[in-house]
């Protein structure tokens, strides 16, 4: 899994004062986001989202290791973090099979996700700084100006403006847990289409969640987070829906 701290990195070139990666100047996407050569882990668990792997297939060590040119054990360790994400369902004398990516595994995952992010959200008004508003200025700036036309970049952008909120949080397990679901959640929606009144929603609710740091009010801030992350989850599910009885009808004319 990709650390959420990674992108807390610090540079002074050119005698120019020290910034974290992933703020201003220049906006660069921080190094947790930058373009690699995929784990097994990540490898596995993409061919699953996308559908490469169906849902309840069987999961042979062997096989996965020779198809990505690897040793059983790397395989082994992938599947056993992909079990721990709810991905992978490992059963007595079964061994792993693929656990259906449905609504139910959407829903469970923003739910814990509304009670995470505003706790994480309102510790962050008690020690916001005037450097950290302006890189979230700057971050929701920037996704205003590129309105959702680069939908990869918007992703990262994204996710950077809540990595900038919660990465100093104390609690490191709630901050693991956040960055596993959001990094499950930003895979699985990349094959879904966003509406524009969801678009909308994300930009309205990013403004007033920044309005209200800059008040110094935690409670409404928390508020509008847990708005934020269960109206993106919703909005997932509402799209896998369409999407399948869209699959439904094409099966029904195609037979």
């Amino acid at each position: 899994m990709s650390n959420p701290q990674a992108g807390h990195q610090w540079t002074a070139e050119g005698g120019a004062e020290a910034q974290p990666v992933g703020t201003v100047p220049g906006l660069d996407l921080p190094a947790f986001q930058a373009d690699r050569e995929a784990s097994v882990y990540e490898a596995i668990r993409e061919d699953i989202i996308s559908g490469r792997i169906p849902a309840n297939a069987r999961l042979i060590v062997a096989d996965l290791a020779e198809r990505h040119g690897t040793s059983t054990n790397p395989v082994r360790e992938a599947l056993q973090q992909l079990r721990g994400e709810g991905f992978v369902v490992m059963t007595p004398n079964r061994g792993a099979r693929v656990r259906p990516i449905d609504e139910d595994f959407i829903r469970d995952i923003y739910e814990i996700e509304v009670l995470i992010e505003p706790a994480l959200t309102r510790w962050f008004v008690g020690i916001a700084t005037d450097a950290d508003i302006a890189v979230l200025e700057a971050l929701h700036a920037e996704m205003l100006r590129l309105n959702y036309s680069d939908p990869v970049r918007h992703g990262l952008l994204d996710t950077q403006f809540h990595h900038t909120m919660y990465e100093r949080h104390y609690n490191r397990h709630a901050v693991e847990l956040w960055w596993k679901h959001r990094e499950i959640l930003r895979a699985i929606s990349r094959r879904l289409p966003i509406s524009l009144g969801r678009q909308a929603a994300v930009m309205r609710e990013h403004q007033e969640v920044l309005d209200a740091i800059k008040a110094q009010d935690a409670d409404a801030a928390a508020a509008v987070i847990a708005r934020h992350v269960e109206g993106s989850g919703r909005h997932i599910i509402e799209q896998m829906r369409v999407a399948r009885r869209n699959n439904q009808k094409d099966k029904e004319q195609s037979g």
